[in-house]
């Protein structure tokens, strides 16, 4: 099944609204785990403010991919200023699915 890379930037000033929107996201995302390769948060320089998601999930096209990505409670509640859906090819690393 391919792979695709979520790519996803809050809002600037936006840290409420993702701390309340958080344990939905989290739960959300559980449900899905069988198609998430890897997933976390990305900080601002600081290294511990929150500022994004990244994700790798497995999805048979991208357009499934992209209605997964909307679907996500952060994008739902207006927490991202951009999201990126794109077609990734795992080359290296440890976690790498056979």
């Amino acid at each position: 099944m391919p792979l695709f890379i979520v790519n996803a930037r809050d809002k600037t000033d936006s840290l409420d609204l993702r701390m309340a929107t958080r344990q939905a996201h989290l739960e959300w995302a559980v449900g899905f785990k069988d198609k998430i390769a890897m997933a976390g948060p990305v900080f601002l320089d600081d290294g511990t403010t929150m500022a994004g998601s990244t994700f790798v999930i497995s999805f048979d096209t991208l357009s499934e991919a992209r209605n997964w990505a909307a679907n996500d409670p952060y994008a739902v509640a207006g927490l991202f200023d951009r999201v990126e859906v794109m077609p990734f090819n795992w080359s290296i690393g440890d976690g790498k699915p056979a």
